[in-house]
């Protein structure tokens, strides 16, 4: 590729970048929420103090709002420290949101759950906190894989919830 083409080249994050604050990951994941949010119409705020939400949407159809507090993975790393690439996030069992959305920066994916669906879905509990967490690479070939691969949790991805979000009805 001629060299003045490269500059229009978009590169993905890689281990070279600058290093990211965890105040600037949480920021993309809120922002890539926001973003996803108002392609389809619905308006959204952050809050200003930290209590356990991060934004506030309405949706037009509903002709309501809705909160919502978002957790962030910059990118994959290897799950319990040397086992496949893996997303994972810990969540509060008393936050006062309605919606937890999971945002997967590498990929730009984002997966939507309410309290209820994170309660039966989450993996782990501990010291009054949820985990929940997925593996990322399905050529793995591994049970791991097949029993939390991010396949499992295809019906939470964002583009999966508009309906629930615009009219209440889920689309599973």
């Amino acid at each position: 590729m001629p060299e003045e083409c490269m500059k229009n080249v978009v590169k993905p994050l890689n281990n070279n970048s600058r290093r990211l604050t965890t105040q600037q990951i949480g920021r993309l994941g809120e922002l890539l929420v926001q973003y996803e949010l108002l392609r389809l119409g619905i308006d959204s705020a952050p809050m200003t103090t930290d209590a356990g939400i991060d934004l506030v949407a309405y949706s037009p159809d509903k002709k309501c709002s809705f909160t919502i507090q978002v957790k962030t993975n910059l990118a994959p790393k290897p799950g319990g420290g040397k086992g496949s690439a893996a997303i994972d996030w810990w969540v509060c069992e008393d936050c006062p949101e309605e919606w937890i959305a999971f945002a997967d920066i590498s990929t730009r994916r984002v997966w939507m759950l309410t309290r209820q669906e994170l309660q039966s879905s989450a993996q782990q509990r501990s010291n009054g906190r949820l985990h929940l967490y997925m593996y990322t690479d399905p050529d793995s070939g591994t049970r791991a894989y097949q029993r939390n691969g991010d396949m499992r949790f295809s019906e939470f991805l964002f583009e999966n919830r508009t309906s629930f979000l615009f009219n209440g009805k889920s689309q599973g």
